[in-house]
């Protein structure tokens, strides 16, 4: 069991873990031993998640998110496999606490008069600029 927050609590049925073998340093133990940790939860099975948290998962995870509807996270930073599967855990916490935020809906302004002239201006002078860049005739 996983505790995302005082509402949200990932059962262990929707957790899957399978330990690979990892790549980098560990001399001849990284060919002996599978210590990568390969997390996989099944989010849109999921029934302790809302919808809108997962769309907003969905976007916030990207490749991680395969078709079957699964968020798959892989870590293989230590050599240790428990270290692996407790940051493996926490990462899927954090991405999950960042789609529980709902972001704020953006209101449209106009752009001021100021605003306006100044960038009127400024397209002014640079014509100018470049309408002085032309062959100089010979009188």
């Amino acid at each position: 069991m996983l505790v995302i927050n005082d509402q949200i609590t990932l059962q262990d049925w929707e957790l899957t873990e399978q330990f690979i073998r990892a790549s980098g340093p560990g001399g001849q133990n990284v060919n002996k031993v599978s210590t990568a940790v390969e997390l996989r939860f099944e989010a849109e099975r999921s029934p302790n998640i809302p919808g809108p948290v997962k769309s907003r998962l969905k976007r916030l995870a990207g490749r991680k998110w395969n078709k079957e509807g699964a968020l798959i996270i892989q870590c293989d930073e230590t050599r240790s496999q428990s270290r692996n599967r407790e940051i493996a855990r926490e990462r899927l916490a954090e991405l999950i606490r960042k789609a529980l935020v709902k972001p704020k809906r953006r209101i449209a302004t106009k752009p001021t008069y100021g605003s306006k002239q100044r960038r009127l201006k400024a397209k002014k002078v640079r014509g100018e600029v470049k309408s002085l860049r032309g062959r100089v005739s010979e009188d």
